[in-house]
């Protein structure tokens, strides 16, 4: 089943900035070949269920591999059964309505 999710990691105890471990995950989830989009607060990751979370597990990991003791990370997903949709559609749609 393709999820679109969209993930937001908090090392907690890691200090103001948390951008190296950002950038550890951003590599893992390109690894796993997942379509991503980076923004201010978070990544939303496009790609099947299975794929995502084992990603999404991964960057836990390796994040407490870097010596995190605690994460906190919030989760938003949407999936259809409808038809395919990606990141993207969703941008061109909201986009298309704020022309007319």
């Amino acid at each position: 089943m393709k999820v679109i999710l969209d993930f937001c990691i908090v090392p907690m105890g890691a200090g103001v900035s948390v951008s190296k471990y950002v950038a550890v995950c951003e590599k893992i989830f390109k690894h796993a070949n997942l379509k991503t989009q980076l923004h201010a607060y978070g990544t939303n990751i496009e790609g099947e269920w299975d794929e995502v979370m084992s990603a999404v597990k991964n960057c836990h990991m390796k994040v407490h591999q870097m010596g995190v003791l605690r994460i906190s990370s919030t989760i938003r997903l949407g999936t259809r059964t409808d038809r395919k949709q990606s990141m993207q559609d969703k941008i061109d749609s909201v986009e298309k309505k704020m022309q007319s």
